[in-house]
């Protein structure tokens, strides 16, 4: 099974590496979870926190996926994306989703996926922040009690969304659960030690007005 993380300039550090960690712990010798960062050139890319790191593949080079998952990004970056009708990133959802078991996004990456035409019909959540953008598709049924994350089916498209950031790890070990077992989960939690008590706790706001622009 493989499973890619498609990267751009300014991606959210958080969105790739947390679930890409979660992933990276899954042991199944019946059917193992091969993980893929791909860029559109196999190039490196910068995240939104300045951090540069190397993708493993080109777009060219990984055709199809069994699973998809997008992760959020710098809002200007998302902008210009979803603004280019010649998008490489968004003709890339496309083709991949085409065939995929799972198409999944945390944050932001919720609305390339919109803007790729793929949560039509389903519902969704993103980062607290951008759900009056997500709210702009109307055919997409957008969760505004801050779900950490959502699975939405429908026949021939399987869809998880997450929240914030953070949120991907609840996410990821949600679409081990669905690709695996609970029990296969677990044993990730476990690992990785996922048992999180923050220390603080506070109160999310109110949705402001979409700052992406497409």
């Amino acid at each position: 099974m493989k499973l890619g993380i498609p990267v751009y300039q300014g991606v959210n550090l958080l969105d790739v590496a947390g679930p890409l960690e979660m992933f990276y712990w899954v042991e199944s010798a019946h059917d193992p979870l091969e993980t893929v960062v791909v860029s559109e050139d196999g190039g490196p890319v910068t995240t939104i926190n300045n951090i540069t790191f190397n993708a493993q593949a080109s777009f060219a080079e990984v055709p199809s996926l069994d699973v998809l998952w997008v992760p959020g990004g710098d809002p200007k970056a998302l902008g210009d994306m979803m603004s280019d009708p010649a998008s490489p990133y968004l003709a890339y959802l496309k083709q991949i989703a085409a065939s995929a078991t799972w198409v999944c996004s945390v944050c932001e990456g919720a609305l390339l996926v919109a803007r790729a035409g793929l949560l039509d019909g389903h519902a969704a959540t993103t980062h607290w922040a951008f759900v009056k953008c997500l709210q702009e598709f109307p055919a997409i049924q957008v969760d505004t009690t801050n779900a950490r994350y959502i699975v939405s089916q429908t026949p021939g498209q399987n869809r998880l969304t997450g929240g914030g950031i953070s949120s991907g790890l609840d996410e990821a070990l949600k679409l081990i659960s669905l690709l695996y077992d609970d029990a296969t989960a677990t044993g990730v939690q476990v690992s990785t030690q996922y048992f999180p008590k923050p220390p603080v706790m506070g109160t999310i706001p109110a949705a402001p007005p979409c700052m992406v622009s497409w």
